[in-house]
Order: C-alpha cells, then structure tokens, then sequence
C-alpha cells in the first residue's frame, strides 16, 4: 500500500477499505465502490498527464491486483448468489446480475493486461504509452457505469432482501477470503 493510505479514515478512499466495516458487509462493499470511483479518477489522471507518478501507478497496481480480484469476489461468490435466493421475481435481479457477471468478466479480462502495461512502465520509469492511456480511461469509464448499477440496484435491493443471517453468513465468507476470519472469532 502506499504511504497516502496510512491511517485513512472511511470515506476517504485512499487505501483499501478498512476491515473493521466487516461488520456489515454491505456497508463493507458500498465502501469498496467508493475505493473503485476514487481509483477511476486516477486512471483517468495517469491518462490525460501520462506522467511518470511512482506512487500513482502503485496505487492503481495494488487496485488492480489486489482489492478488484478480493472485491470480485465477495460479490461474485456470496452477494450475487444470496441475491438471488432472496429477491422477490418482482425484483428482476437475475437479469441485472446477468449483465454485472458480464463486466466483470470484461474487467478480469481488461484487469491483466492493465496490470502489465502499468508495470512496463513502473519498471522503465517512463510515462504509460496511448495504448495503455487508453486502456485506462476506457477501465474507468465501464467501471463507473458498473458501479452506478450495482449502487443504485444491487445495494438498495440487498440492504432491503437479505436476513440478518445471510449478512453473518456472507461476513464470514469475506473475512475468510481476507483470512481474518480467525483473527475476528466471536465478531
């Protein structure tokens, strides 16, 4: 993580998100969105400067390696299944869910190669080339139109439909991922 992240307060999406919003994961993943939208502005930042920025570049790797693949995850594998035990037909979550699984198979697709041209130019201590500029800006803009559906449907949905023992359950499954389901016993 780099230095900007040190001692980060909520809502300040300068590192990853805290753990301790694990308490409710809903909250946890709201909170996630606004880590991808802060992440989003630097992409398009490091796009339009093309500037050599150590630190950027770090910031956005780490996003991309580390906190997407963990954040995929948590939605793929607990939230979007327990949706859809949940939802009411009426609700049509199926279909929207449908369409999330879509873009995030795009953004693993897009995430790698994203990675290694950030990388490249880590590595060379150069500015990130118009293929990567434009890969970027292209990133962030999908995962802005993502996050405005999962923000204003999937959340809303969630908080309304899901138990109280779907969230302990879907807690669990993300504190594991992040191995602090042993550290957090009793939570």
């Amino acid at each position: 993580m780099t230095g900007k992240g040190a001692g980060h307060q909520r809502g300040d999406t300068l590192g990853p998100t805290d753990p301790r919003l694990l308490g409710n994961p809903l909250d946890f993943i709201a909170e996630d969105h606004l880590r991808e939208r802060q992440i989003c502005a630097e992409m398009d930042q490091l796009a339009k400067t093309r500037r050599d920025d150590p630190e950027l570049l770090a910031d956005i790797l780490n996003f991309l390696t580390e906190e997407l693949p963990m954040h995929l995850a948590d939605e793929e594998q607990d939230l979007f299944p327990m949706m859809v035990l949940r939802c009411d037909p009426e609700d049509e979550i199926e279909r929207v869910i449908s369409r999330l699984q879509g873009d995030h198979l795009h953004a693993k697709a897009d995430t790698d190669q994203l990675a290694d041209a950030l990388r490249a130019a880590s590595d060379a201590q150069t500015p990130i080339d118009d293929t990567a500029a434009a890969r970027l800006a292209d990133f962030a803009g999908k995962a802005r139109r993502h996050l405005i559906l999962e923000n204003a449907v999937v959340l809303p949905i969630a908080r309304k439909r899901l138990k109280p023992r779907d969230l302990d359950k879907i807690r669990a499954n993300m504190m594991a991922r992040r191995g602090l389901d042993r550290i957090f016993e009793g939570f």
